[in-house]
Formats: C-alpha cells, sequence, structure tokens
C-alpha cells in the first residue's frame, strides 16, 4: 500500500514538471508580433472566383486584429482564436462544407488569424474553400 502512494505521488510530481515545462516552452517559442508600423496586403478569393486585394497599415502585431478593425473578417472566438466564419461580407456555408483558408503567401498558416504575426510586406490570402 506504502508503495503504491509513493507511486502515485512521483507520478503526479513529474506530470506537474512536465506541465510547467510545457507552458514555459509555450511562452518561449509562440508566435510573437512585430512592433511597429507595417504594411500588409490580404487577398480575398471569393467563392466565384472573384478576388479583391487590400492593403492596410496597421501597428498591430497579429492578424486577427487588423482584419476585425478593418471590418474585412467576422468570426467565432474559440479556444484557438478568431475562427473566421464571413470575409468580405462572404459568408461560408456550414450546409455546403465552407470554410475560409488562411495562406500566408501560398503556404500554409498553422495559426489561427488572432495568433498570426504579421510583419512590413507580408501578404496573406483568404480563399473560400469548400469541403473539409
Amino acid at each position: 500500500m506504502k508503495k503504491d502512494k509513493k507511486a502515485i505521488l512521483i507520478t503526479a510530481v513529474l506530470l506537474a514538471v512536465l506541465c510547467l515545462l510545457a507552458a514555459l516552452g509555450y511562452q518561449r517559442f509562440a508566435p510573437k508580433g512585430v512592433a511597429g508600423e507595417k504594411e500588409i496586403t490580404v487577398k480575398v478569393i471569393h467563392g466565384d472566383s472573384g478576388e479583391k486585394e487590400f492593403t492596410y497599415t496597421t501597428d498591430e502585431k497579429f492578424l486577427g486584429a487588423v482584419l476585425e478593425a478593418e471590418g474585412l473578417a467576422e468570426g467565432e472566438e474559440g479556444p484557438y482564436g478568431l475562427f473566421i466564419t464571413t470575409v468580405d461580407g462572404e459568408k461560408a456555408e456550414e450546409s455546403r462544407q465552407q470554410w475560409w483558408c488562411l495562406t500566408k503567401g501560398g503556404e500554409t498558416v498553422n495559426t489561427s488569424a488572432t495568433q498570426t504575426p504579421i510583419e512590413d510586406g507580408d501578404v496573406f490570402e483568404l480563399t473560400l474553400t469548400e469541403g473539409y
């Protein structure tokens, strides 16, 4: 019985240490925005393949803040940040499995717009995509 309690205590301590290390690692390696004024471009590719380009000058550090402040995108806050549902007035239709795909320079972005840092000269694309 004593060995079981000791094993549980050691496991709990190790788990707590691992959680602390993970949190510290995330803080150190999480995307960080760049301070200062920068100019970015956002290309919107609509469902009908029509394209529009928007250029913004901003002091924001992350893309989501720019998209919301400029009224270009709307969405729902989720556990990972902004889940974009509407861009340039076009709403993704869940019944058609539509969603807005965020890319940067044609490459997939693996963070939400809220967590995507911006730098001067960045070019982002928001493409209405169909199918999961």
